[in-house]
């Protein structure tokens, strides 16, 4: 008797358990947080100070709520003057551009969007339907494209690059990826404006601080997908183990990263300290 009732024990004890760590990886992997940062930048425009900005990265498919209604309302909630979105809103593991557009078609009515492509969408072999169904939607699709943006009569400049698996074979090689270089080379050059960069990948932050950008969005890192308490993520893409870019905002040369830790999740289904994220900015002087 004494023995059934152990086994009793241990077993129930097992199933709080088991119902504890569920709730709490569901939490994780399905409570977005908003993560606000005041971007001050004397080359900000006078009438773009309090400009909002809302990141979007690394949706891969994922659902919040039925025709992504949560997410929606947070968005609605922030009421933001433009939305940037960089990179990989489907997954090419099991691609769904409904999922994707679910979520563009209700932020579009919120606030105009700036998108460019991630190495999910080069992988996918259907960014060309994904492209037309953003476009006739309403979206500006900024791969290797600039667009000059006005508040009254003030400008900044948005410029997007394609992500680097459309550009080469041999893509890993970023110390020698000299088209992304020229190319923000020839996206940079005869303006004076505050410039904004929409990239996926944040490893390529030594490229994009040598030429003459001012703030750059990123994602692609998963916030390294597990973190730790003062060690951080513990593994991104193309970073491998303990990588340094995953989320925050990084400086050098006068250039500044924000690292969106994005939404979803692709070949690891599960996130550990590492909400999803939505990040705003507010521009100042």
């Amino acid at each position: 008797m004494k023995f059934k009732t152990k086994q009793r024990k241990t077993l129930l004890f097992v199933v709080i358990i088991s119902i504890g760590l569920f709730a709490f990886c569901n939490w994780q992997n399905n409570s977005i947080t908003t993560s606000e940062v005041v971007f001050i930048n004397d080359s900000i425009p006078e009438s773009f100070k309090g400009y909002k900005i809302l990141q979007i990265s690394d949706l891969h498919n994922k659902q919040f709520g039925i025709d992504q209604n949560k997410i929606l309302a947070k968005i609605d909630k922030i009421n933001p003057d433009i939305i940037v979105v960089t990179g990989d809103l489907i997954d090419s593991n099991n691609t769904n551009i409904d999922v994707a557009m679910e979520l563009i078609n209700g932020a579009i009515n919120i606030a105009p969007i700036y998108y460019v492509s991630g190495n999910h969408e080069a992988w996918s072999n259907s960014y060309d339907d994904l492209k037309s169904d953003l476009e006739n939607s309403g979206v500006i699709v900024l791969d290797n494209e600039k667009i000059e943006i006005f508040n009254n009569n003030d400008s900044i400049d948005i410029i997007g690059v394609a992500d680097t698996s459309f550009l080469r074979s041999d893509w890993l090689e970023y110390g020698q990826n000299v088209e992304t270089k020229d190319l923000l080379n020839t996206l940079t050059e005869g303006s004076n404006n505050f410039k904004i960069l929409l990239s996926h990948r944040p490893e390529l932050f030594d490229i994009y601080s040598n030429s003459n950008v001012d703030l750059i969005f990123s994602g692609h890192a998963h916030g390294g997908q597990f973190r730790l308490p003062f060690i951080g993520g513990l593994v991104a893409p193309d970073q491998g183990l303990f990588p340094k870019l995953t989320d925050g905002i990084h400086t050098t040369n006068n250039t500044s990263m924000i690292i969106s830790r994005g939404l979803g999740n692709s070949i690891i289904p599960l996130r550990i300290f590492n909400r999803p994220e939505l990040i705003v900015v507010t521009l100042s002087k």
